[in-house]
């Protein structure tokens, strides 16, 4: 796998090596012993798997200790805009993010450590998107933040009126309201 640093330390895009044929494709999505060796030490506990079509906006979210999670995401079919979120006060990049196309053709991967807050659209007709967390979730210590805050400047590549949220992403304070790590 290739290790790809992004703007904020500690978020990588992590590239699988592809051996394809005639037959299809293989390719090792995740091994502990490298993951440890070449991006970080966690151990993951949950893995989530959601289906969503285009124009679904699923965000932003984060888990408030001690049920602060990282997280390491990717789409088997479909594409999405996946969004990482500096949430850590006193952080140098705090309020920035990241964004990265993720799709079943590209196979990128996404490696969001604790301290993020996570978002993701739907680009294509319909999106199959799996995560790895090192965290249980826990209801009771979820926080999240608006999607559309002005402070945070995500281009979400959708028409705003394409965007398709559940009742509960369309009532989220902004960054500056929101109960932080």
């Amino acid at each position: 796998m290739e290790i790809i640093k992004t703007n904020i330390e500690g978020v990588v895009l992590i590239k699988p090596r592809v051996f394809g044929d005639s037959r299809g494709y293989f390719f090792e999505s995740f091994s502990a012993g490298r993951f440890e060796e070449e991006v970080c030490r966690t151990v993951f506990v949950q893995d989530n798997e959601s289906s969503s079509r285009y124009g679904v906006l699923r965000g932003l979210h984060y888990q408030l200790p001690p049920y602060t999670q990282a997280k390491l995401v990717r789409v088997v079919r479909g594409r999405v805009l996946d969004v990482a979120v500096d949430i850590r006060q006193g952080s140098p990049t705090f309020g920035q993010h990241v964004a990265v196309e993720l799709s079943g053709e590209n196979k990128l991967q996404l490696f969001l450590p604790k301290g993020f807050a996570h978002g993701f659209a739907v680009l294509s007709e319909e999106a199959v998107f799996q995560y790895k967390c090192d965290a249980y979730y826990a209801p009771e210590y979820e926080g999240a933040i608006r999607y559309d805050d002005p402070a945070l400047g995500i281009d979400w590549r959708l028409p705003a009126d394409d965007i398709i949220l559940s009742e509960k992403d369309k009532s989220h304070p902004g960054l500056r309201d929101a109960i932080l790590l």
